[in-house]
């Protein structure tokens, strides 16, 4: 049964509709090199097992077609937004009910046999290199109540906050697929606000946010700084990253220089990469700032936030443990986000 304008059924309420084609690297059963793919629904087409089987037939240089052999999204990501939006409108017109191209996948058994598959008949894999990981404190309110923690309410906006970007270079290698198990930190950290000497080992305040990670399609020549109206196009796709905190060590070690050790070990991000193409019907108006920028930071585009629903699920199976924030922490947390 086709669904939401699809012949392929999609569950209702699936986060992979035909409005989403989101991007990944994969592994199957036939093939244990991984490749590119989408997900559409409860399915995953194999793009390179597709262009292999003649699946795309509009005018997309062999260039193109090879950056899905390869095993990360980086050599797709850098051929730019363009023609991230033009491979992705032409998925969505195979996939679609009233299609344009009736043969190339719904009427092909034998590329349908190659190259889509069921989402747990294929293995996922890190979307790209990460190169390079820089973590933004954005968002107001959150900002306020991370600042709560740390140094109370009159305190909880530092000086700076409202008129420039804050934030940290992190560690780019610790950055893992979304389920991997992450072990509890070991660090220094005070037993209580008086105490004078600090202890060491397991972090007794492990945390976590959810946050929204942006892939780069492109970069800039060092010393050559990107214009704020500009800087859009260089945004490949989204995924959901949780950003992992040992608070009770950041406490400690944060004076004077910031977080170390206490925000490294470990972040963790969605399989999928939802395309920057695909995000532009959910932007929306910004909070209010009413600090005057200077122009460098100044953007022409008032809507320049997305309004986009998340949720957190978390589960524990062990009792007895040091609670924080009411919640309580495993020994080695298990982190699973879908997008």
């Amino acid at each position: 049964m086709a669904t939401h304008g699809s012949w392929l059924d999609i569950p209702k309420g699936s986060h992979f509709s035909l409005a989403n084609i989101p991007f990944r690297i994969i592994t199957t059963s036939p093939s244990a090199e991984k490749h590119a793919a989408v997900a559409i629904g409860d399915h995953v087409l194999d793009l390179h097992e597709f262009a292999r089987h003649q699946g795309f037939v509009e005018d997309f240089a062999s260039a193109h077609i090879a950056t899905f052999s390869q095993p990360t999204l980086n050599d797709f990501a850098a051929l730019g937004q363009d023609v991230h939006a033009k491979v992705r409108k032409y998925l969505q017109n195979i996939f679609a009910k009233e299609r344009p191209f009736p043969g190339v996948l719904r009427g092909n058994i034998e590329t349908r046999r190659a190259s889509l598959f069921r989402r747990d008949q294929v293995t996922m894999h890190l979307p790209m290199k990460i190169g390079g990981y820089t973590d933004f404190f954005a968002g107001k309110n959150h900002a306020y109540n991370c600042g709560c923690i740390f140094r109370g309410p009159a305190k909880a906006l530092q000086p700076n906050y409202l008129h420039l970007p804050v934030a940290y270079n992190s560690r780019a290698s610790s950055v893992v697929l979304s389920g991997t198990d992450v072990c509890r930190p070991l660090g220094q950290f005070l037993d209580t606000p008086s105490t004078t000497e600090s202890s060491f080992g397991p972090c007794r305040r492990l945390d976590i946010e959810l946050e929204l990670g942006a892939l780069l399609c492109k970069g800039n020549k060092l010393g050559k700084p990107i214009n704020v109206n500009e800087a859009e196009r260089h945004i490949f796709g989204c995924v959901l990253l949780n950003d992992w905190s040992a608070r009770d060590t950041q406490a400690w070690e944060a004076v004077p220089l910031g977080s170390f050790n206490a925000k490294t070990f470990a972040t963790t991000i969605s399989p999928w990469v939802v395309l920057k193409d695909a995000l532009e019907p959910f932007h929306a108006p910004g909070v209010l700032n009413d600090t005057k920028l200077h122009p460098y930071l100044q953007e022409a585009r008032g809507e320049n936030v997305y309004d986009i629903d998340l949720e957190v699920e978390m589960t524990s199976n062990l009792s007895g443990c040091p609670p924080f924030i009411g919640i309580p922490m495993l020994t080695r947390a298990h982190s699973s986000n879908q997008w």
